[in-house]
Formats: structure tokens, C-alpha cells, sequence
């Protein structure tokens, strides 16, 4: 009966994204801020995937999903900042309801996916450390091909369900969003229909397609460390840890970022606190992706020194490269 009534008001056809309007002053500061995030994101996630492709001693399942979470990195930044540049750059902060839908559509699978992603390289590494005798039996490119797979499969359909049920809510105003991007949950908080259902769905999506991978990111860790723990020389220890070190500072940020911003409680005092942490995750996070996975990996550093030698650079900068490898 509610709807109801609602639905003889009128729905509005445009959201209102505030993002930083705030501060009047340093929008074009924060505009040559976020092209240079943007741009660096792009260039050096790009070149990871280029050189796991081109390269043949980066043809193994670790750097394959590598390539994968530096695709999906590419995509992901790309569905948040080029609005936020624009609307930066020409004060434009209206964003139609299927627009902001669409947005709120790939930001939420390509993070689902991300969440996937992570949890089959967590695996990846607890088979190479835990199982390293039938590692390359359990771990074979078949094998590789469906896990990659089903994460952007599990990712896209997960968020599809609940966008369906989101897309039945009834907006009659007020259209004012207080974030940088689409979020559901101030979306949701805009709705004049009931969304207990839409919160049911959203709970319910959470548990089947988002805490499995979570589960078992975490239970692959745990085994890795206390097998790590195990092993009775240093060096050996030093050497087991340093090949799943750099995807465990990518897991933690990821995670640890998300859980802050979705767990602090609901108030007016922490609501820039939670814009500014959301730019952890939507922004930051793969920007650092690529240079904590070059910078402390050898094999993409050498990969690298490679790829610069082959483009005919100059000498210095090839002999500065392998410098940093050694």
C-alpha cells in the first residue's frame, strides 16, 4: 500500500553526487591529483598484464592471475574516476538514475570478482607451500582457466541479482548522494519505498557469493603461516614467506579498507571519514597493486629489465634496473 502511494509522486531521473563539492577551493588541486592516480593506475596495471602475456617465465598460474587482477584493476578504477575528473573539472555533478546504476553495476562486480580473484591466489600459494609435490598436478592451467573464470562469472552474477532487486526501488526525492560515486548504501538511504528486502537480498548475496572467498583467503593464510612457521632454518622460512608476502599486503589492504568503511557505525561525524576511506579501496588500492607486486618481486622486476633491453633504452637505465633485481 505504501508503494503505492508513492507511486503517484514524482520519481526523479538524475542523482545529485556531491563527492568532494565541499571543498570549493581545492577541486582543481584534487582534479590533477586524481588524472595523475589515474593515469599511473592504468600504465602500470596495464604493464603488468603485458609482460605476464608476453613473457614466458611469467606463464605460471600466479602471474596468470596476476594478469587477471591487473585487468580487473584497469576496468574497476575506470568505472569510478573518469566521472569524478569530469565532474572535478566541470563542476557537473548530475548523474542520471540509469547512469548511476550502471556505475554502481560494474563497481560492485568487478570488486565481488576481485574478492574471488584473491581468494584463487591465496590457494595458488597455500598449494605451492603446503602441497608443493602435487603442486603442479592440482594446479594446471585447466584448473587455472575454470577459477579465473568462475570469479568473474560468480562476481557479474552476484551483483546482477541484487542491481534487480535495487532497480525496483521508488525515488522521489530527495536525489542528493553525499559520496564520490554511487554507492548502495546512501543510495538505498534515498529510497521512499520499503528496503528491508532489498537489505534482506543484499545480507543474503553477502553470504553465499562474498564470505566463501573471504573464508578461504583467510584459511589459506593460516595454513601457509603455521606450514612457514614449521620449516626449521630462517633462510627457508625468509624464502617461503617472500613468495606469498606481496599478495598478503594486497589482501590485507583490500580487506581491511572495506571492513572500515562498511563497519564503522552510521553517523553524520564519519561520514567524510568513510568517503576519504573509500578512497582506499576504489582508488588507491589499485594504484599500489602493480608497484607492491614489481617492486618486491624479482621475477617481474627481471621481466621488466627484459622488456626495457628489447625496446632498445639506454644502457644506464637497463644497468640501474638490474641493479635493483640483485
Amino acid at each position: 500500500m505504501a508503494d503505492r502511494d508513492w507511486g503517484n509522486q514524482t520519481a526523479i531521473t538524475e542523482f545529485i553526487l556531491l563527492g568532494f563539492g565541499d571543498l570549493p577551493d581545492l577541486q582543481i588541486l584534487l582534479f590533477l591529483l586524481f588524472q595523475v592516480i589515474y593515469m599511473a593506475t592504468v600504465a602500470g596495471n596495464t604493464l603488468i598484464v603485458v609482460l605476464v602475456v608476453t613473457d614466458q617465465h611469467l606463464h605460471t598460474p600466479m602471474y596468470f592471475f596476476l594478469g587477471n587482477l591487473s585487468c580487473l584493476e584497469t576496468c574497476y578504477t575506470s568505472t569510478i574516476l573518469p566521472r569524478l575528473l569530469a565532474s572535478l573539472l566541470t563542476g557537473d555533478k548530475i548523474n542520471s538514475v540509469s547512469g548511476c546504476f550502471t556505475q554502481l553495476y560494474f563497481c560492485g562486480s568487478l570488486g565481488c570478482t576481485e574478492c574471488y580473484l584473491l581468494a584463487a591466489m591465496s590457494y595458488d600459494r597455500y598449494l605451492a607451500i603446503c602441497k608443493p609435490l602435487h603442486y603442479s598436478t592440482l594446479m594446471n592451467s585447466r584448473f587455472c582457466l575454470q577459477l579465473a573464470a568462475g570469479s568473474w562469472l560468480n562476481g557479474f552474477l552476484a551483483i546482477t541479482i541484487f542491481v534487480l532487486f535495487l532497480s525496483e526501488l521508488i525515488f522521489c526525492g530527495p536525489n542528493e548522494i553525499d559520496h564520490f560515486y554511487c554507492d548502495p548504501i546512501p543510495l538505498m538511504e534515498l529510497s521512499c519505498s520499503d528496503t528491508h528486502q532489498v537489505i534482506l537480498v543484499d545480507f543474503i548475496i553477502a553470504c553465499v557469493f562474498t564470505l566463501p572467498p573471504f573464508l578461504l583467503t583467510l584459511t589459506s593464510y593460516i595454513c601457509i603461516i603455521s606450514t612457514i612457521l614449521r620449516i626449521p632454518s630462517t633462510s627457508g622460512r625468509q624464502k617461503a614467506f617472500s613468495t606469498c608476502s606481496s599478495h598478503l599486503i594486497v589482501v590485507t589492504i583490500f580487506y581491511g579498507s572495506i571492513m572500515i568503511v562498511y563497519l564503522l557505525p552510521k553517523c553524520d561525524t564519519l561520514k567524510d571519514l568513510k568517503k576519504v576511506l573509500s578512497l582506499c579501496h576504489t582508488v588507491l588500492t589499485p594504484l599500489i597493486n602493480p608497484l607492491i607486486y614489481s617492486l618486491r618481486n624479482r621475477e617481474v622486476k627481471e621481466a621488466l629489465c627484459k622488456a626495457v633491453r628489447k625496446c632498445g633504452f639506454h644502457n644506464n637505465v637497463h644497468v640501474h634496473l638490474h641493479n635493483n633485481v640483485t
